[in-house]
């Protein structure tokens, strides 16, 4: 059972009380607990409820004399003469603490940390190299020197618009990218507790209404050669042994993009079948896709076999061959296209030239089916049927100055 009640203790009683609880009066009592420990708790009544605060330990090394313990308590009574409750007080003080400590450490939460985070994150389900180094290299070259090392929860609107203002009107697709990214980054900074309030780099409803839409300003397509040249020019590249060469052309008979040509391994030929399935990983749609090879593109691959690498174009020092190899090839060549053109060349000849349906025309490509009614029930792949149409383009490629012209074999390393 508890002690009884009672008002002015002495420094002894306190040392050497038993188990219980001691008055010492105006609120102040001592709490000797089974185990001998002893602290000092202060009850008052606020809006006709009682209430204990302890005030510390009334013994060991911290502890707070009767002396001290007594002045706690008249100041306490001041406060609750006043109405407040010395509680809530502490827990209000505990909490701005808290926040405070909290704000501190957001402070130091700089864009580039949480950017960096989310690139670490998130890259393992992103489909390609290219797609991972293209997040990075952005944020280096346009966000990082502005707004890298400023705390994430001070960015601003007008931080982003300093950011992409300058190259909305002659970089388009780059400062949309831009723009997006700084989004992404800004929403997990957010959903991490590090920021608050709207995004400021968000399109619709706020950037929307400051810098004109991307469909305003220059789309800037790929320059693409006119089909109705495209014989002669391939009787032209035919008469080159160089790699990037044979690249160049296998990519046009199939009809494919760049990174898929390059990046394609023997492992996804079928040179009896003629066929090349590209891994869905590799695919822009992230759906696998199946090329038909025409027998000229198997006579390409035939001619690189050979020389035993695991790339189907390999570079002269290992490796696959560099990106650049075909834009440099078409830049020798004096011609004012690109590489990736050559896929606008192809689906204007077969729409003009052609009886094809667009469905087998748009697969060809690896286009995904705008129409979701429609590609909720499409199952095949129309590969028969691609399969005539790209011979058709072989045949087409090949007419003219370029009928006849046959693969020179490679034996060694080819300039």
């Amino acid at each position: 059972m508890p002690k009884k009640l009672k008002d002015d203790l002495t420094p002894l009683e306190v040392k050497n009380a038993k188990p219980g609880r001691y008055g010492d009066g105006g609120g102040l009592h001592l709490l000797v607990k089974k185990s001998g420990a002893r602290s000092w708790v202060f009850r008052y009544m606020i809006d006709g409820k009682s209430r204990d605060l302890g005030l510390g330990a009334a013994a060991g090394r911290d502890a707070i004399s009767l002396a001290k313990a007594r002045d706690l308590a008249t100041a306490l009574r001041i406060k609750v003469k006043a109405g407040v409750d010395p509680l809530a007080e502490r827990h209000r003080k505990a909490a701005e603490a808290i926040a405070a400590a909290q704000a501190a450490q957001i402070a130091g939460i700089t864009f580039r940390h949480v950017a960096e985070a989310h690139i670490a994150a998130n890259e393992g389900s992103w489909r390609n190299s290219k797609h991972r180094q293209q997040w990075r290299n952005t944020l280096a070259t346009y966000v990082y020197p502005v707004i890298g090392d400023l705390p994430v929860a001070d960015i601003s609107t007008a931080h982003v618009l300093q950011i992409v203002e300058p190259i909305w009107q002659d970089k388009p697709e780059t400062a949309s990218r831009v723009r997006g990214r700084i989004e992404t980054v800004l929403d997990a900074a957010k959903a991490r507790g590090y920021r608050e309030g709207e995004n400021p780099a968000r399109w619709r409803g706020h950037i929307a209404q400051i810098l004109p839409a991307r469909a305003k300003l220059s789309r800037g397509h790929h320059k693409a050669m006119p089909y109705s040249k495209l014989p002669e020019f391939m009787g032209a590249l035919r008469a080159r042994e160089a790699m990037a060469a044979l690249a160049l052309e296998f990519v046009i008979l199939t009809a494919t993009r760049t990174s898929e040509v390059l990046g394609a391994t023997w492992g996804e030929v079928d040179l009896a079948k003629a066929i090349w399935t590209i891994p869905a990983a590799r695919m822009k749609a992230g759906k696998e896709h199946r090329v038909p090879l025409p027998p000229r593109a198997v006579e390409i691959l035939e001619a690189t076999k050979p020389l035993g690498k695991d790339w189907l174009f390999p570079a002269d020092r290992g490796g696959k061959l560099s990106g650049m190899a075909m834009s440099m090839l078409l830049r020798r060549m004096k011609l004012d296209c690109t590489v990736h053109g050559f896929r606008s060349t192809f689906r204007d000849w077969s729409a003009e030239c052609t009886g094809y349906a667009h469905e087998v025309c748009e697969m060809a490509l690896a286009h995904s089916i705008g129409n979701q009614a429609e590609a909720a029930y499409r199952r095949g792949d129309l590969f028969d049927k691609r399969r005539r149409l790209m011979a058709d383009w072989a045949a087409y490629c090949a007419s003219d100055g370029a009928t006849g012209a046959s693969v020179t074999p490679i034996r060694g390393t080819v300039a």
